[in-house]
């Protein structure tokens, strides 16, 4: 049997894609396992292109590939993802060592490049690239409508398009017979979904569809635009036990002026109401969100704002980065990127050492209090756990002590994918450590 190895860069949802290919062409290959460095017939490189950083990591991996190539390891390379959409015309040029291009959604000819006949019945199907973890990732919509300024992804992924409902519970069906206990629901805006579909923003009836799946008792949800919230979704959070009490949605911006500029279609008051709204509809709900310094526009006046804005909302969790202009986008097209990257460089650093204490203070504010864990891993003797409160692999982790006398001897690894309930003992800025209370 022929070989073929998968290297994945860039976001979840390319781990996704990549989970999904492998079904339709695992009768004709033996998967490689990425990181393995053995000769192998195809290797296919899924790339990011979104912001500078990943589109030469992209390259750099590229580059390593045709090397391999060239010296014997490698039959033939093909690449798709978002850097191969993205510079399609461009790219075959430039380095004509890879045997075929292929852009962000030409899954079914990157299967047929490989010989095998895509199957529309199994489109529910994929084989995990992750065997050790209890949670997976669940795209349920590919592109996006929105056109804020500074974002390419429209321009890679296209429009955007839902996946069925009926899909997606087979889907998760099949995740949760695999082991799956957490469903972290991911897509550009996972807000927008079923309005091609159904004519109708769907995805609290979709939340409710899959806490119905036997086996799967976390769902997490990531990637919500801000404008034109479905407020049922909250309802469905404040009263449906399986929706983790989390939110991801990145505001990016909180001064008007800057807002305005990234085309985010909602002002400062607008999202204070919101964020206001998510606290009280859902009781201790834990808010991530993703801010962007140095966008053009941002005058000290506006960054202070941004400040004052983080240090009112409390959120639990942020990150943020620089603004990076990319080119096709509107902001390219529209803004001078005047910005020093030093002020930039500033201005991330003192936004995030603001979050550290802010982070610092919610997580020793959970020191002496009971709650459920998942237990995700077992490593150098500590059970690697989160809480509905922590999402993975973006947040920080619940750290519990293996003993096997508390444990009443059961093997540490076959507690991967159980519930524990626990109590925090201390905790930094990222993890909590705490001890069990009961299987």
């Amino acid at each position: 049997m022929r070989t073929l190895q998968v290297i994945t860069l860039g976001c979840s949802k390319n781990t996704v894609d990549t989970e999904h290919l492998l079904y339709q062409v695992r009768n004709s290959y033996e998967i490689v396992p990425e990181g393995e460095m053995r000769p192998v017939d195809v290797q296919l490189i899924n790339t990011c292109g979104f912001i500078g950083d990943a589109k030469e990591q992209s390259i750099d991996v590229i580059l390593a590939s045709v090397q391999r190539k060239q010296a014997g390891e490698i039959g033939k390379i093909y690449v798709f993802g978002c850097l191969s959409q993205r510079y399609k015309k461009d790219m075959p040029t430039l380095i004509p060592e890879v045997d075929g291009w292929y852009g962000a959604r030409d899954l079914d000819p990157i299967v047929r490049a490989l010989g095998c006949e895509p199957d529309p019945a199994s489109a529910h199907r994929r084989i995990r690239t992750d065997s050790v973890h209890p949670y997976a990732f669940l795209k349920i919509s590919e592109g996006c409508d929105r056109r804020c300024s500074y974002c390419a992804i429209p321009h890679i992924r296209g429009a955007h398009r839902s996946v069925p409902m009926e899909t997606l519970v087979k889907e998760a069906e099949q995740l949760a017979a695999e082991g799956i206990r957490e469903l972290v629901i991911i897509a550009q805006d996972t807000t927008y979904y079923g309005l091609d579909l159904y004519k109708k923003r769907s995805l609290a009836e979709l939340l409710r569809r899959l806490s119905a799946v036997e086996g799967i008792e976390w769902l997490r949800i990531h990637y919500s635009y801000p404008a034109d919230f479905p407020e049922d979704v909250l309802d469905e959070m404040a009263n449906n036990p399986k929706v983790c009490r989390y939110m991801d949605i990145p505001l990016q911006h909180i001064a008007d002026p800057v807002l305005a500029k990234m085309r985010r279609n909602v002002d400062g008051a607008w999202t204070r109401e919101l964020i206001r709204k998510m606290r009280e509809k859902v009781p201790g709900v834990v808010l991530r969100t993703t801010m962007i310094v140095g966008h053009p526009g941002e005058t000290p006046y506006a960054f202070r704002q941004l400040l004052q804005f983080v240090e009112e909302a409390r959120f639990e969790r942020l990150g943020a980065f620089t603004y990076s202009e990319e080119e096709g986008t509107y902001g390219a097209g529209h803004f001078e990127d005047n910005i020093s990257p030093r002020t930039k460089k500033m201005r991330l650093s003192r936004l995030m050492e603001l979050q550290r204490g802010i982070s610092l203070a919610y997580n020793l504010s959970r020191v002496g209090t009971e709650f459920k864990v998942l237990v995700d891993d077992f490593v150098d003797g500590i059970l690697v756990c989160r809480s509905e409160f922590e999402s993975p692999e973006v947040d920080g982790e619940v750290l519990v002590k293996y003993d096997a006398d508390r444990f009443d001897g059961i093997e540490p690894y076959s507690l991967i994918g159980q519930f524990l309930q626990v109590k925090a003992v201390s905790a930094d800025e990222y993890d909590l450590t705490a001890e069990l209370v009961a299987l």
